[in-house]
Formats: structure tokens, sequence, C-alpha cells
């Protein structure tokens, strides 16, 4: 018969593994659920964050006045989604 301090540790079951799997899977799975949570609306590789114009993304209003300069929309309709932009 083994005595727990033969080892220096006490004989541990198989309990102890599936408690220690479980506890790796809950880690991961907080890690992957925390970034999906921080990246959720990211399509296309802008995610509408102000931060996002350090890296070349245009704000909404921009693009509307680009494409209004460009000739692309009359001024009505610049102005309709303009405002639609700033409720």
């Amino acid at each position: 018969m083994m005595r727990y301090y033969d080892y220096g540790y006490p004989m541990h079951s198989g309990f102890d593994a599936v408690l220690m799997v479980l506890f790796w899977v809950i880690i991961v799975s907080l890690i992957v659920s925390a970034f999906r949570w921080h990246n959720k609306g990211c399509r296309g590789g802008y995610c509408g964050r102000p931060h996002d114009k350090m890296f070349g993304g245009s704000s909404a209003i921009e693009i509307l006045k680009n494409r209004y300069a460009k000739g692309e929309i009359d001024k009505v309709e610049f102005e309709q989604k303009k405002k639609d932009l700033m409720e």
C-alpha cells in the first residue's frame, strides 16, 4: 500500500485529469468568446470603430462626401443620406 507522502504528493484519481481538461476547455472557450464579442460586426476588415481611421478606414460621412464630390449622388440624395446618418 502506498502512502501519499512516499512521492511527495497524494495519489490522484482519473477524475482529476477530467477536471483539468474541463478547466482548460472553459478557459479557451472564454478567450474565444471574448475575441468574438470584441470583433462582432466586423465585415470585410472594417469594424466601424473610430480607431479604424488610423488604418485606412473611412467614416460613412467621408464616404458620402466623396460620392457627392465625384458626382455619383445629387445634393438632395446627399442631404437625405447625411440626415439619416446623423440620427
